[in-house]
């Protein structure tokens, strides 16, 4: 079987990094999909459906045990994801099983978790980058007085400093940064919706 914690690129093993590959990796979504099934039936309890304690309860206790095993049997059989992993988290969970997924359509976990991952991934961007700001940072300031020639147009331009060459780097990976923080607020959750589009299928 393969390695359900590295995302499976050929680009992968050469140049990202551990935490981004485990970020878009097959366990980090079907972990995201178990939490977002709890959440959900936390939700319905709440609401006064028909769900109990127990069943929330149960569904915590396997939430980052997946049987892959199970889920990819049933996926050969019914050619479906989102179906597969429902079947086998049900076999975990038998009083829970009817409840898992309650109402909700494959976008609910789908959807949802691409946006987790993508807020993920931009937060991990976001922390590199603030480590490289902060370095670009101290290298402008000891280089502040080292003379050089500034570069314009492919030909030598008039005197400026490393320091302050090193500025203007810092400068575009500031304006990166603004830009990731206005993405990572402006990100939308997908929420709930049931499967006529409406939350009536909930009901």
């Amino acid at each position: 079987m393969k390695d359900q914690t590295i995302y499976q690129n050929p680009l992968i093993e050469r140049y990202s990094s551990k935490e981004m590959s485990y970020i878009f990796s097959p366990e980090n979504k079907f972990k995201t999909w178990r939490k977002l099934w709890i959440a959900l039936a936390e939700s319905e309890k709440e609401l006064g459906l028909n769900v109990t304690q127990q069943q929330v309860d149960e569904l915590k206790k396997y939430e980052d045990t997946i049987n892959y095993e199970d889920a990819i049997a049933r996926e050969k059989i019914v050619r479906h994801d989102v179906m597969s992993h429902v079947y086998a988290y049900g076999l975990q969970c038998p009083l829970a099983k009817p409840i898992i997924h309650f109402g909700a359509t494959s976008a609910f976990v789908g959807d949802n978790t691409d946006l987790i991952q993508l807020k993920e991934g931009i937060t991990e961007v976001k922390k590199k980058l603030l480590v490289l700001i902060s370095r670009i940072k101290n290298f402008a300031l000891s280089e502040k007085d080292r003379p050089t020639l500034g570069f314009t147009h492919y030909q030598a331009a008039q005197i400026t400093t490393v320091g302050k060459r090193a500025s203007l780097w810092l400068n575009e990976f500031i304006l990166d940064f603004e830009e990731l923080e206005h993405n990572l607020e402006s990100l939308k959750f997908r929420g709930v919706k049931g499967t006529t589009g409406t939350q009536a299928s909930f009901m």
